[in-house]
């Protein structure tokens, strides 16, 4: 959303949406954050609202941050993770374009109690940014947190900053820069092939599934090689729209079969879908309910991959007593290193 007569900090947050300024949408993490480092981060932004850009603490209930889990853990590393990350915000500097390199999250503190209380501060440097911030995305919570990685949770802020432009419904980036905005690790998916395949082709299908807007993005290549992509935006209509509010009132499995376009029902024993040929040479299948389990344990991951991964890992191994335990135990540890 953008409109030159409404500043950021003016924008409130309600009851279905909170409020993200644009210059923390389309940021470049030089620290790769998690889908759950976003969402928390979307959160401490969300309870700070009303004095984002005032040089004070806030207070909030780790119990909020915390959702479904039992454990305050996972919220210790991402406020760690938060602290840790610098990222780079496109600014205007006197006039003239220029980089700002911040960090997301200062100093805080947090009770010990399971059910206590967490102070934090946002940086000096972000408050400004902030301050003068004129674009920002209005999130829905129910998206935010039906979506399940962390991929699609920024194309989604991503289409959410630019849906209600008038005078633009597409924009073209950079492949790198593409990559720096999605978070993807340096290093990681460095082919467009692959790039396309793990991010963006899932992360599209959610979006469309799950939000008010369609998306697309297409290569554009400079000779051979893809070095631009083009990202085009258009609002639902009304049966779409209707679509996509059922699909949110799907359970997680029930939303990742309406993503991927699934019609059979995924229980222990059917739906794996077809193992790729490639595979065959790599070794004999493993039980169906294996690429089930696999499934559900970790989803937005190709299970197909990551046992070719496996399978690479384990030639110079003796072979496993039970290859289908073996397999789990290393997707976990897979998942673990190259979280999504």
């Amino acid at each position: 959303m953008a409109d030159a007569s409404i500043r950021t900090v003016e924008a409130r947050p309600n009851a279905d949406s909170l409020v993200k300024p644009g210059e923390l949408v389309d940021l470049v993490e030089v620290t790769p954050l998690t889908l759950s480092d976003r969402r928390i981060y979307n959160q401490l932004l969300e309870n700070a609202w009303d004095a984002i850009d005032k040089p004070v603490t806030h207070v909030i209930a780790k119990s909020v941050l915390r959702g479904s889990h039992n454990s305050n853990d996972r919220v210790g590393e991402s406020l760690e993770r938060l602290m840790s990350a610098i990222v780079k915000v496109a600014v205007t500097w006197e006039g003239e374009p220029a980089i700002e390199r911040v960090q997301l999250l200062g100093g805080n503190l947090e009770s010990s109690r399971n059910d206590g209380l967490l102070e934090y501060e946002i940086p000096a440097r972000l408050r400004k940014i902030i301050r003068n911030s004129q674009v920002f995305a209005r999130l829905q919570r129910e998206v935010m947190f039906a979506l399940s990685s962390k991929y699609a949770l920024t194309l989604y802020e991503m289409v959410q900053k630019r849906g209600n432009l008038r005078w633009k419904a597409s924009e073209r980036f950079t492949l790198d820069s593409l990559r720096g905005i999605m978070g993807v690790p340096k290093g990681k998916l460095s082919s467009w092939s692959n790039l396309k395949l793990r991010a963006i082709d899932p992360a599209v299908a959610e979006v469309n599934a799950l939000s008010d807007f369609m998306v697309e993005i297409s290569p554009i290549k400079t000779g051979r090689a893809v070095t631009h992509v083009e990202m085009r935006w258009w609002r639902k209509d009304g049966d779409a729209s209707g679509a996509a509010d059922r699909a949110l009132q799907f359970s997680r499995v029930g939303r990742r079969i309406k993503v991927e376009g699934r019609a059979e029902q995924v229980i222990a024993g059917q739906g794996a879908g077809p193992r790729p040929a490639w595979l065959d040479s790599r070794g004999p299948a493993l039980q169906t309910a294996t690429y089930e389990t696999a499934r559900l344990r970790h989803p937005g991951y190709d299970i197909y991959f990551v046992e070719g991964e496996w399978r690479r890992w384990s030639e110079a191994k003796e072979p496993p007593h039970n290859p289908d335990r073996a397999f789990l135990a290393f997707f976990r540890s897979y998942a673990e290193k190259h979280p999504i």
